[in-house]
């Protein structure tokens, strides 16, 4: 199955910008799909990790972390998803944060954060490398995503509810 890359920290805040589509041409011979412009992309060429890695190390015009995931473990996140309970509001961003491996730590959850008065961002729960959670539409909040490096002992990245349904619908039509 298809592999799915996430790059983190990348055109965010005019910080190591970049044109995905550039990358997309670069690695047409792997048939990449763009997903935003976030540094999001699903390879549906087979090829292995390491060579993937090389390759994006030399196209991209900077240093980032780059977080791969097999296409199958989106699909079934998507399938069982984790927001089934959860109300949808105008004023809360659902996310999915992916680790760059299997966390070192596993707190229990929820979680919220702050730890004490209103909360600007909850961690639902975790399945394997992929926590989630809600946060609310405040610059605030986006800060304490940054503490998901250290309360599970890895970098992560983080892509809105809907790019990873996006994700999973590539992914499926490329299956179909």
């Amino acid at each position: 199955m298809a592999l799915v890359v996430l790059l983190r920290g990348v055109n965010v805040g005019g910080h190591r910008t970049f044109r995905p589509t550039t990358l997309v041409n670069q690695l047409k011979h792997l048939d990449p799909v763009n997903i935003g412009a976030a540094g999001t992309f699903v390879i549906r060429r087979p090829v292995p990790r390491a060579q993937l890695r090389a390759q994006l190390a030399r196209e991209l015009p900077f240093d980032t972390e780059v977080i791969i995931c097999q296409g199958r473990d989106i699909v079934r996140l998507v399938s069982r998803n984790p927001f089934e309970d959860q109300p949808v509001r105008a004023d809360m961003v659902r996310f999915v944060s992916v680790l760059s491996q299997r966390p070192r730590a596993a707190p229990s959850t929820p979680i919220a954060l702050p730890s004490s008065g209103k909360w600007l961002l909850k961690i639902l729960g975790r399945d394997d490398r992929f926590i989630f959670g809600v946060y609310r539409r405040q610059m605030k909040a986006i800060g304490y995503l940054g503490a998901l490096d250290r309360l599970f002992g890895a970098p992560a990245t983080t892509r809105n509810w809907n790019t990873i349904t996006a994700i999973a619908r590539v992914l499926d039509e490329g299956e179909s």
